[in-house]
């Protein structure tokens, strides 16, 4: 009888390289505590890399560069697409995706219609936050993360710059996309927006 460790090794080799690997992708397998023996084995191997608690990988490797490894957003993403969940950048992260802010930020925060998470990497966290329908709901790519930033950082945090620069985004949202946002909008922010010279 083929083992578990023998069964997820022979299971890994068809992963693509860079691919996110979690204990959930091998039940059936074996028990959960035997999924994560296996893999923690393989991690101490070098088949596998091991990102946070219970987050693997399997590593691209560059000729030049040696282990590549996914980026935080990378990570991010692949997760919610194994857990079947969708997700949106929110806060201050939200900001950097729209290019307002060029600090890229160690704390990625995601609303989610999925469970609550807190995931650490290296010196880097991701945290799913639950949130209603209504909010995973907007339609427009710009105008939805300038929602989401502006209802997690409260629009007395935005500064005269950021302002401007919001301004000047949302002239290239479609302007049906933002209307149907704005109705989901909080009240504070639908009317912090409605007085932005683009929006009128």
């Amino acid at each position: 009888m083929i083992t578990t460790h023998a069964a997820i090794e022979d299971n890994i080799k068809r992963y693509k390289r860079g691919e996110l690997i979690v204990p959930s992708d091998f039940r059936g397998k074996g028990s959960e505590n035997a999924i994560k023996k296996a893999l923690s084995r393989l991690a101490a191997k070098g088949t596998i890399r091991r990102l946070g608690h219970g987050l693997y990988v399997l590593p691209k490797k560059d000729p030049l560069f040696g282990e590549v490894l996914p980026s935080i957003e990378d990570i991010a993403s692949a997760l919610a697409k194994k857990e079947k969940v969708k997700i949106k950048p929110a806060g201050a992260f939200a900001l950097h995706k729209l290019g307002l802010s060029v600090q890229v930020p160690t704390k990625l925060v995601y609303l989610t219609d999925g469970n609550g998470r807190l995931i650490k990497i290296g010196r880097n966290t991701i945290r799913f936050k639950p949130t209603t329908p209504k909010k995973m709901a907007f339609k427009g790519e710009l105008s939805g993360l300038v929602i989401l930033a502006l209802e997690e950082l409260g629009v007395d945090q935005i500064d005269e710059t950021t302002v401007k620069k919001l301004g000047d985004l949302l002239l290239n949202e479609n302007p049906l996309m933002l209307k149907h946002d704005l109705k989901l909008a909080s009240a504070a922010v639908h009317d912090f927006l409605i007085k932005l010279n683009s929006v009128k």
